[in-house]
């Protein structure tokens, strides 16, 4: 952890060193985050919660409070006011951010999975895309599967193995991203 940790402030202090001081629209870049962090804290408390409802409202709400709050987070960070992503970027990324969501959730079954794809990253999936993406998931033992009553329910199996996968796409991730501002710097 300590050496992925490492890793992740070189390649910030990398980033920081090469990001651009304006976009190619002419908008200055915010590098404390304070504009994006208003309007990502803003967005986040636009849904309210449901108490009263029942446990597991209250507990979809909190994950979903807490997952609204790890975008904000992230989004803060970002030198432009808006980030969309794309339905390919998600699909390419859908086994790490089904890890994440069945992390946060501590075991979740396909259609709260496939609400959270549309609520959090602004995707339609088909259930033909994310199913087969949690079989395979549970074959390669990152999940387990236990059937209830009328669905099945995803948890993670090995939490080392989902922390590791996820580090390194965070990774990769970001040197392609210090790539492109290197970039971008010189064009």
């Amino acid at each position: 952890m300590r050496d992925t940790s490492q890793k992740i402030d070189i390649l910030f202090e990398a980033l920081s060193k090469t990001a651009p001081t304006e976009l190619s629209s002419g908008q200055p870049v915010h590098t404390d985050g304070t504009e994006n962090a208003d309007r990502a804290s803003a967005a986040s408390g636009e849904r309210g919660q449901n108490p009263g409802v029942g446990q597991q409202t209250e507990d979809i709400d909190s994950v979903d409070s807490e997952l609204d709050e790890l975008l904000a987070q992230a989004l803060a960070e970002l030198p432009v006011p808006e980030v969309e992503f794309s339905d390919e970027l998600v699909k390419h990324n859908l086994d790490e951010i089904l890890l994440v969501l069945i992390a946060l959730h501590d075991g979740s079954h396909g259609d709260e999975l496939l609400t959270d794809l549309s609520q959090h990253f602004g995707t339609d999936l088909s259930p033909g895309t994310v199913y087969p993406a949690l079989h395979a998931l549970e074959e390669s033992g990152y999940l387990s599967m236990h059937t209830k009553v009328r669905t099945k329910e995803y948890s993670t199996a090995d939490e080392t193995a989902v922390q590791t996968t996820i580090e390194q796409t965070m990774l990769e991730h970001l040197a392609f991203g210090l790539l492109l501002a290197v970039f971008l710097s010189r064009y």
